[in-house]
């Protein structure tokens, strides 16, 4: 099993926790650290696949509770699986949809076996637990996929912390039996007919504990006892503060496995994501650089641009004269203006596509920071650029 799935490291920074290095799986290699488009139904909204391959993206995700609700699972893994359903093929990576279930259902009924919940799009009820996830990600032969887990709400008590940790490591013990059942044979039919796509799958442990450090540590101690191909940091940017956030990335990160990914769930702001990857923090997404792009923010490296604002109506400059991407090659902040005001769909898409290359454009330039040991000096160099901001 994971014979296909790898992890190495290839530069250290001498300053700080930074590390580059290369995960390897059946659908080709991810340069680390990476940053991976959100791809909720099987789409990074407002772009083809051609636009986020020409954008160097080498993985990016599915949403397992998603995909589960419409077109469904089974229907996926019948046409061959999500890989050849959206045409995509580099890596894929899924999440559990333990996030979704927190966030989306307030009508959900929390219990050992797992959450029963009512959909967002027609209100039928519906139940997912570690198995389930399982089955789930297992037709839909992402390369990497993601134990169930109960995602701590914030604020949390340290009793109510505790116990959503016990109960993600309890269910994180599960996932990892049930994955390993269905790839034992996978020519063998699995449960409802689906069929095994992709037997060289990873699996992700998720660590927990809300802002409590000796919680995140113990949460970590027993996902390292289960055994993960990659570990997680989940549980953040739910309304904590950015002070707490960090401190719980620059102390739990540097203590997960050094040959193992680490990987900071729904994760962030430019800013967000250079901090955590001197933490030695590898993996990333976040849906910030679509969704901005479709209320019309646009990051540059002086900062953020609002392209709705009246001092663009006439500026022919790109939106970032530093960016090589074909948007910024073509087209001018007030033809891009002229597209978000008049609510064309041409705007999202182009302002889409650019936010993605910033964001892939500036994980290549930490990379190769880490390898030329220059990293601290990029770091401040590119912070200072980004405060210094354009509105």
């Amino acid at each position: 099993m994971h014979n296909q799935f790898s992890f190495e490291t290839i530069a250290r920074d001498q300053h700080s926790g930074a590390r580059t290095g290369r995960i390897t799986t059946s659908h080709g290699t991810i340069d680390t650290p990476i940053f991976m488009p959100v791809g909720t139904q099987g789409t990074v909204k407002a772009l083809t696949q051609e636009m986020l391959e020409a954008s160097g993206a080498s993985i990016i995700l599915g949403n397992t509770y998603h995909l589960f609700l419409r077109p469904g699972h089974t229907t996926i893994n019948r046409l061959g699986g999500l890989h050849r359903f959206i045409s995509w093929n580099r890596s894929i990576l899924t999440d559990s949809g333990g996030f979704q279930v927190f966030s989306l259902n307030e009508l959900r009924a929390l219990s050992e076996d797992g959450v029963k919940f009512q959909s967002h799009i027609d209100g039928s009820m519906h139940f997912l637990s570690p198995e389930k996830s399982m089955d789930i990600q297992a037709a839909l032969g992402s390369d990497i996929v993601m134990a169930f887990d109960e995602c701590t709400s914030f604020p949390a008590t340290r009793d109510d912390a505790l116990s959503s940790l016990e109960l993600t490591e309890r269910w994180a013990i599960r996932s990892k039996r049930r994955l390993n059942e269905l790839h034992d044979d996978p020519s063998a039919p699995a449960v409802e007919g689906i069929r095994i796509v992709n037997p060289t799958q990873a699996l992700f442990g998720i660590n927990q504990g809300s802002t409590f450090l000796d919680l995140r540590e113990r949460s970590l101690e027993g996902l390292v006892q289960i055994g993960f191909d990659g570990y997680a940091i989940g549980g953040l940017s739910v309304g904590e503060e950015k002070a707490a956030m960090f401190e719980v990335v620059s102390h739990i990160a540097p203590r997960m496995p050094v040959e193992r990914p680490r990987y900071l769930m729904g994760v962030g702001t430019p800013e967000d994501i250079i901090e955590a990857v001197s933490c030695g923090v590898d993996m990333f997404d976040c849906v910030m650089p679509t969704r901005n792009a479709r209320n019309g923010q646009l990051f540059t490296k002086r900062g953020k641009l609002n392209i709705k604002n009246a001092r663009y109506r006439d500026d022919d400059q790109p939106i970032d004269e530093a960016c090589g991407c074909s948007v910024c090659e073509r087209y001018s902040r007030a033809y891009l203006r002229h597209l978000y005001m008049s609510g064309e769909i041409l705007g999202s898409i182009l302002s889409s596509a650019h936010n993605i290359r910033f964001y892939l454009d500036m994980m290549n330039m930490m990379r190769q920071a880490i390898v030329l040991g220059t990293f601290i000096e990029f770091r401040n160099s590119f912070l200072s650029g980004l405060a210094r901001g354009m509105d």
